[in-house]
């Protein structure tokens, strides 16, 4: 009979590494873990869910021109959209971005928001309407938008679930439902647990200036509990982080980890600290990371370029041998990621099984300027020559992350 650690090395093993994936005796049981999926929870679609930003803009362009790039043929993006430098304004791309989300059968967004009045909060009537359309569900991703964010928290919180719940009768706003039939909002929060002071390069110490104190957010998530209390018997507030003690301290009620860069073998890690603490986690299915790079770096900058992830080797992004074989890289890392999240959240072992509790955020749907995207890229065969010559990454078919990812969702 296996120990428990070796059960969990075993599985780690299988689902961490595509090579050790390919070389394990039993292929990975898809249906078995759908079967699972589907006697804990009344809609599995529900528990899948795009990052998705709102950001972009063609009128004047925004965003696409990050780090002095010169659309519509030089975008803030190692590789060219099916759809070009568009505007997420449009009826017509959201349209489409809605379709291609429910074909993969992802059942919910996770809309980056920068604040009430911002340009990513005034996107969102349009953007609801187009996902209620295509029955798919909206919740809220709080970034880093003031250094009052946390003062702010529980205010920010209400305006969501005011505006965009309660006043469109909850036509499109995400409510997880847990195994037990507990329901309520979910929100994830980027940057909250920051230290006071960061080093640079050059060994000078800096204030991190969006710090808050745990806390001051405990104080915060405190009293948004409170304010909603009569509506929801449960808010799930998940914090970017892998510091699970300043994370129980702060309030949250799980870890959400975002960065695709991360080695998978640290997610076992994440899950066992997690669940020590009483904290939820959530791991990012994922293809890499391809972030494009600056142009302009000012001297004696700290910034340093960062590599294509998974590959292990420099990659010549001129030849099309390279572009394939990130390719197929990124489409074990999505098949790898996604096996762990499922080995894991549902392992009774850990909290997240015992809690009811299943969420995989799937990093992302469309963050082009750090190349996470499954959102379709456009074929290289039709680059145009000035797009070719800005030396986009885009391989023969820029739709295999949407399609791996759909073909896979499917085995569940």
């Amino acid at each position: 009979m296996l120990t428990r650690r070796a059960f969990l090395a075993a599985s780690l093993a299988a689902a961490g590494s595509a090579a050790a994936a390919a070389r394990a005796a039993e292929p990975f049981p898809w249906r078995q873990y759908g079967d699972r999926l589907r006697s804990r929870f009344r809609d599995p679609r529900r528990h899948f869910i795009f990052e998705y930003y709102p950001w972009y803009s063609a009128d004047p362009y925004w965003h696409w021109t990050q780090w002095h790039r010169n659309p519509p043929a030089d975008l803030a993006a190692n590789t060219m959209p099916l759809l070009g430098a568009y505007d997420s304004r449009s009826r017509a791309v959201l349209e489409q971005h809605a379709l291609w989300i429910a074909e993969a059968g992802v059942g919910v967004i996770n809309v980056s928001w920068w604040g009430q009045g911002s340009y990513s909060d005034r996107a969102v009537p349009l953007l609801m309407d187009v996902m209620a359309d295509h029955d798919i569900r909206v919740t809220f991703h709080l970034e880093p938008y003031s250094r009052e964010r946390a003062a702010n928290f529980p205010e920010d919180v209400q305006y969501l679930l005011d505006r965009y719940g309660a006043r469109r009768g909850w036509d499109c706003f995400f409510i997880d439902e847990r195994a037990d039939g507990t329901q309520g909002p979910v929100f994830k929060l980027f940057s909250t647990t920051l230290p006071e002071r960061r080093r640079d390069c050059h060994g000078v110490w800096h204030e991190v200036t969006s710090h808050v104190p745990d806390s001051e957010w405990r104080r915060q998530t405190d009293r948004l509990r409170d304010a909603v209390r009569a509506d929801f018997s449960q808010v799930t507030l998940l914090s970017n982080t892998s510091d699970t003690l300043r994370a129980a301290a702060s309030g949250f009620d799980g870890i959400s980890i975002y960065n695709p860069r991360e080695s998978l073998a640290r997610w076992l890690d994440h899950a066992r600290r997690a669940s020590r603490e009483g904290l939820l986690f959530c791991l990012p299915v994922n293809p890499g990371w391809d972030e494009i790079e600056r142009r302009v770096v000012p001297p004696e900058s700290c910034y340093r370029p960062r590599s294509f992830v998974p590959a292990t080797r420099k990659l010549e992004w001129s030849r099309a041998d390279d572009r394939e074989w990130a390719r197929a890289l990124a489409e074990r890392r999505t098949e790898s990621s996604l096996q762990l999240n499922l080995i894991l959240q549902l392992n009774p072992w850990f909290g997240n099984a015992d809690r009811g509790f299943f969420l995989a955020y799937i990093t992302s749907f469309n963050e082009w300027h750090e190349g996470t995207q499954y959102e379709p890229m456009r074929d290289y065969a039709d680059l145009s020559p000035s797009e070719r010559a800005v030396g986009y990454h885009n391989p023969a078919n820029g739709a295999y992350r949407l399609e791996r990812l759909t073909e896979l969702l499917g085995r569940l």
